[in-house]
């Protein structure tokens, strides 16, 4: 059983690996040109990363209902769903910039949330069959996927921005091709659908009972935090590159930099939370985002924005990796569906108001971009004094209490 059980796990994360890979190019790719395309569409500049804001919201909205679906019908269904709605959030996004409709892009950015939000399982997923050591590994190895995204989706961008008269629409064809391709893998998925539970079943925790557990509150905290502040700055981060005097292929550069940062530390991450625990790695990545901050706040050369986006990506792989290994240990399979689509649904809602807040602070924040990029990068200073405290609270807490 052993043989068969590592065979299954080896196989699903293989899987995993390739959907982050494929499915997960998407994602820096709208995030390159959802604001710029947003700037081109919206009658208002302030609202140039709406277009990002909807898909996080609809992320947000998502997470509860698709978790559900996962715990009912087990895990494929659920990624069945998430590329099924990647493919048309791209087509009604594609058909919006045809028309020149603000709304309709809308539209199609909160259908693609709902994609996010499936995309955001598959590090839960990679837990489902692997051993309590094996775990962070796992997840950790999923998340790695990203690597391969970070370089295959600005390359996209940029042999399909350009492609058609109006730009980004050939970007949003591809988006659909991505998803139609992607969701097959999960035909090769083997994550046993959770038993229906009986009457006499352990029914587990409520939510409130959940976040009142310090270990489980504290990882909601942090991986909020730093997706939250990721987003914040990564969603500006195009708007600023461009005007700052680079071009969109500067933007996609940079970009694709931050996303590389973000992954490629995740070979080694699992094996790090394994030997110094997840406290002590999620500490570093918020200290690596606080780096990240100052470095932008230092200058707008070039060299500036990429120095502070791969601190930023880095300082995100730690604190959220390190926050997602630390709740995948506080909950029983009876509680999964439930806790996992609250901490989604908790963290996206951060990132919705991380994404609505970063267009406003970045073109209406002051007269010049490098202004309002100062406005982004300094409204990171309170959060991490929060994630950093709540770290702080659960280390000071006597070793006698259960935590």
């Amino acid at each position: 059983m052993p043989n068969v059980e590592s065979r299954r796990t080896q196989k699903n994360v293989i899987v995993l690996v390739l959907a982050q890979t494929i499915l997960g190019a998407q994602m820096p790719m709208l995030f390159t040109i959802g604001g710029l395309a947003g700037q081109s569409l919206a009658s208002n500049i302030c609202f140039a990363t709406l277009p990002i804001t909807l898909i996080v919201a609809g992320s947000m909205l998502a997470a509860t209902p698709i978790s559900a679906i996962m715990q009912r019908y087990g895990r494929r269904v659920g990624f069945f769903v998430g590329a099924l709605a990647g493919a048309i959030g791209g087509a009604v996004g594609g058909y919006g910039l045809y028309t020149g409709s603000f709304p309709i892009f809308l539209l199609g950015s909160l259908i693609t949330g709902v994609y996010m939000s499936a995309h955001g399982f598959y590090r839960f997923a990679a837990a489902d069959t692997a051993s309590a050591e094996f775990r962070p590994k796992a997840i950790s190895y999923v998340m790695a996927g990203g690597l391969a995204a970070a370089i295959l989706g600005p390359q996209l961008v940029k042999l399909t921005a350009d492609a058609y008269v109006v730009p980004f629409i050939g970007t949003y064809v591809a988006i659909i091709a991505l998803n139609c391709i992607g969701a097959l893998l999960f035909f090769a998925l083997d994550i046993p659908k959770p038993p229906a539970p009986t009457a006499d079943a352990p029914q587990g925790r409520t939510r409130w009972e959940l976040l009142s557990s310090p270990r489980i509150l504290v990882a909601v905290i942090c991986a909020t935090v730093t997706y939250a502040l990721m987003n914040l700055v990564m969603t500006s981060t195009p708007l600023a590159v461009v005007g700052c005097g680079y071009d969109k292929n500067n933007a996609a550069d940079v970009v694709s930099a931050h996303v590389l940062a973000m992954y490629i530390p995740s070979f080694f991450t699992g094996h790090l939370i394994a030997r110094f625990g997840a406290q002590s790695i999620m500490a570093t990545g918020l200290a690596i985002l606080g780096a990240a901050g100052a470095v932008a706040l230092s200058g707008v050369e070039l060299e500036n924005f990429f120095a502070a986006l791969i601190l930023l990506g880095l300082g995100w792989n730690f604190g959220f990796i390190g926050a997602t290994a630390m709740l995948a240990e506080e909950h029983t399979p009876a509680e999964q569906g439930r806790m996992q689509g609250m901490n989604d649904l908790i963290v996206f809602g951060g990132v919705t108001i991380a994404s609505l807040s970063s267009g406003g602070l970045m073109n209406c924040a002051g007269g010049e971009p490098a202004q309002g990029w100062a406005a982004v990068n300094l409204a990171m200073l309170p959060f991490l004094a929060l994630a950093g405290g709540a770290l702080i609270w659960l280390l000071l807490r006597p070793k006698t209490q259960p935590v």
